[in-house]
This record gives structure tokens, C-alpha cells and sequence, in this order.
């Protein structure tokens, strides 16, 4: 009884913030889809030949300036835009020659507003912990829920729509949907937590791999100059043939090297977690890091993001995480509409006592 209540009563706490997760994430998943749609230049394939792209990449470090370029997500064979990502939360699409297609501040974007919904809540860090603490919530109720039913799993039906709007009928349906996309919504919701709080997470996963603490890595240094791209590129293929390139960024502060980022066959993550750090001064590689040799508690911890954001799996998954977000959305809100319209028992009268 005390189990039901709590599952209750914190479903209807939770219930509207549960719901803009699921539906925004549940939007997200068709993001690039949607970009398709309204930009030509996305449907056109991007060459990652450091030939070709090098000089892109100076064009758009040379147009943007270094100070406020944050770093440029690069397009690939699928789609034909880089985004690049200023400093101040403003973005802008570029196509395979180096032209920018659409620019915007902070939240100046449709798919934008809704990516900073969904990860900060439009409240920075803070509505990034809050988030955080909705994905836990939602394991929680994931797993209080399938407890309470568990007694009438009898009555169970694939049914995701009731019967009518009646309440009986309308808590069915909250059961039926719950146990059908139980385990998708914990592993989306507890990914989703994992991403917030990153540091707990990596330390059980240490102690729960048996991985030994690793040594801090020294911090390099780079001189001042621009970043040759196109010798980036050429480096980065040479020290990790069949990888390709996913992220650019020039240095982030003085006496920081510039990096990319690659993504290497067997790497689950869509932007990978390899990286070439180059120095700006010489345009030769300071440092790289094997995303495929990371420790054990790592590459599990790396491969928390895309089974969250649907990065792997296909169309499938991709249907998969919709639907999964669109549930979370109706189990909080239909789940609330019910406890809400819970009835009242109504008082007994006393029978008056015989004088």
C-alpha cells in the first residue's frame, strides 16, 4: 500500500516534468531527419578527405575567429552540413564548401530550443541537474511500478489505448503501457542520469569493472598560430587509418592545443572518443588518444550516450527510442489525470445512539 502511494504520489510531482523529456528527446531522435527536410545542401554527401575539408575548416575558423568558435560538429556521407558552435550558444550550418547556410543566437533555432529543453531545461546547469534528477526518478518509478502490478500480470494486454475514458479502464491502460516499455524507459532514463552525473557513475562503474585508478594526464602545452587543418587531418589519418573525423576544435585558451575528435570502427559513440591534439605554433601532434583503448569502466561509460540518444541501432532503434519517449509522456500525464481523479470515500454517519 505504501509502495502504491509514494509511486503515486511522486508520478504526479514528476508527472510534467517526465512528460518534456520524453517528448523532446522523443523529438530529437528525428532531428537530422527534420534538417533534411529543410535544407537542400543537408541531402548532399561531405567529403572527409583532409584535402578537401582542410581548407573548409580554415574557412570557418578564419570567418567565426577562433575567440568565438567553441568547435564544428562535421557533416559525413549522410549528411551534408557541419554545425558550428560559438561560445555564446549561437550556431550555424555550413555546407561541403565552406558556405554558411543559416545562422542564429542562443536558442534561435527551433531544434536548437529543443535540445537545450531537453538537456538544460532552458536553465543552464541548474535545469541540467534537475534533468538529471527527473532520469533517476523515472527508473525509480519504472521499477515501483512493475512491483505494484506484478500481483495482477494476469490482466496484463498489449494495449496502448483504453478502452474508454472511464478510470478502470484508463489505469489498465497505464499498466499495460508500463510493463510493455518498462525496460526501454529504464535503460533511456538511467543513460539520460548517467550523462548528469558523470562522476558517480564512472566510480561505480571502476569498482564494478575491478578498473585500477588511473594516473592524471599532465597538461600539454602549444605555442601560438593557426591551426593548419588540412595537416590535422592528414595526422590524424595517419595515426588511426579507417577512423573519421567528427569534431573540430581550435584552442580553447592560450597555450591549448587544438583537437579532433574521430570516431573508429567499433566505437558505439557517434562522435567517437579518439583524439589527435596538435599544436597550433608547429601544426605537429602533441598527443593521441585510442578511443578503443580506453580502461573497461570507459568504454562502458562511452557507450551510455548513443543507447540513450539513439546512435546506434538503426531505424529501429531510432522507432524504438520515439516510441519509448512518447510513453514516458503518456504515463505521467494520463498516470496523473488518474491519481487526480481518484474518488473520495464518502463519510459514514454514525447511527445516533438510543437514549
Amino acid at each position: 500500500m505504501f509502495l502504491r502511494t509514494a509511486h503515486a504520489w511522486a508520478g504526479a510531482v514528476l508527472s510534467l516534468l517526465i512528460a518534456v523529456l520524453g517528448l523532446s528527446g522523443s523529438l530529437l531522435v528525428f532531428k537530422k531527419d527534420y534538417l533534411r527536410a529543410v535544407f537542400p545542401e543537408a541531402r548532399e554527401a561531405v567529403s572527409l578527405a583532409p584535402e578537401t575539408l582542410g581548407p573548409v575548416l580554415g574557412r570557418i575558423e578564419a570567418t567565426y575567429g577562433p575567440e568565438g568558435l567553441q568547435y564544428v560538429s562535421l557533416g559525413d556521407a549522410h549528411f551534408g552540413l557541419h554545425k558550428a558552435v560559438f561560445r555564446d550558444g549561437g550556431g550555424a550550418y555550413i555546407d561541403r564548401s565552406g558556405e554558411t547556410v543559416a545562422r542564429w543566437a542562443k536558442n534561435g533555432r527551433a531544434e536548437d530550443w529543443l535540445f537545450d529543453l531537453h538537456h538544460y531545461l532552458l536553465a543552464g546547469n541548474t535545469g541540467k541537474l534537475i534533468a538529471g534528477v527527473a532520469g533517476g526518478a523515472a527508473v525509480i518509478l519504472a521499477i515501483t511500478g512493475l512491483i505494484i502490478v506484478w500481483p495482477t500480470l494476469r490482466m496484463f494486454a498489449w494495449r496502448v489505448w483504453p478502452k474508454s475514458a472511464l478510470r478502470r479502464d484508463l489505469l489498465a491502460q497505464h499498466r499495460d503501457l508500463g510493463v510493455i516499455f518498462a525496460l526501454p524507459i529504464i535503460l533511456i532514463a538511467f543513460t539520460g542520469f548517467a550523462m548528469v552525473y558523470s562522476g558517480p557513475v564512472r566510480a561505480v562503474l571502476k569498482v564494478v569493472t575491478l578498473t585500477p585508478a588511473e594516473a592524471p594526464s599532465a597538461r600539454l602545452a602549444a605555442g601560438p598560430g593557426t591551426t593548419d587543418w588540412t595537416a590535422t587531418l592528414a595526422a590524424a589519418q595517419e595515426a588511426f587509418p579507417g577512423a573519421y573525423p567528427r569534431l573540430a576544435s581550435p584552442p580553447r585558451s592560450e597555450g591549448a592545443p587544438a583537437s579532433l575528435r574521430l570516431r573508429q570502427p567499433g566505437e558505439w559513440h557517434q562522435n567517437g572518443r579518439t583524439y589527435v591534439l596538435m599544436d597550433p605554433a608547429t601544426n605537429r601532434p602533441l598527443a593521441t588518444e585510442d578511443g578503443r583503448a580506453l580502461s573497461r569502466a570507459d568504454r562502458v561509460f562511452n557507450a551510455l550516450y548513443p543507447l540513450h540518444s539513439a546512435g546506434i541501432g538503426g531505424r529501429l532503434y531510432d522507432l524504438l527510442s520515439f516510441l519509448t519517449g512518447l510513453s514516458l509522456t503518456v504515463l505521467g500525464l494520463a498516470g496523473t489525470w488518474t491519481f487526480l481523479r481518484k474518488p473520495r470515500r464518502k463519510r459514514r454517519k454514525k447511527p445516533a445512539l438510543a437514549a
